[in-house]
């Protein structure tokens, strides 16, 4: 019998890394606990330069406008994206179908997309390895929801619905 060795284990790591996929040891953030309130860029703080704060080819400049430490201010429910379209395809259509949902839901959520190669500080701040990852956080800078890997409209829209309702009765 072979014993795993800390060898296999990086070669794992690798391979999840390698692959574009989310890498959900435990560590991450996790529901109930309270966001961290990280400077992230903004589109403003790159001077308009969508190239220097996402890789995504179609960004929607509604996703850029506040750092989470602002939006973690503003008393509104907060969804932050974490993918990096530049390597990960299942980020590049999470990212058309949040377009969607931003249009549908501007004026009550804020809608935040981070990349790993623009806002790494995020990353490391949710404990987040690979992409995508999806976290709904509430006004009261609580995560009410996380999601590694892909989600469908209908999934991102019944957890948007559940943070809402919740803020509603509270």
């Amino acid at each position: 019998m072979v014993k795993p060795s800390w060898f296999s284990g990086v070669l794992l790591a690798a391979g999840v890394l390698l692959a574009g996929g989310c890498y959900e040891d435990g560590s991450t953030l996790k529901v109930g606990q309270t966001a961290p309130a990280v400077k992230t860029k903004t589109l403003q703080d790159v001077g308009g330069d969508f190239s220097r704060i996402t890789s995504y080819r179609y960004p929607d400049e509604r996703m850029y406008q506040v750092s989470l430490d602002e939006a973690l201010k503003s008393g509104k429910p907060i969804l932050v994206e974490f993918a990096t379209p530049g390597h990960c395809t299942v980020c590049d259509k999470q990212l058309q179908i949040l377009k969607a949902l931003v249009t549908e839901y501007q004026d009550r959520v804020i809608f935040l997309h981070m990349d790993q190669y623009q806002n790494p500080e995020a990353f490391k701040a949710f404990k987040v390895m690979g992409d995508p990852w999806t976290y709904l956080i509430d006004p009261n800078n609580v995560v009410r929801f996380k999601q590694p890997g892909r989600m469908l409209y209908g999934e991102f829209d019944a957890a948007i619905q559940s943070v809402l309702k919740s803020n509603q009765k509270g």
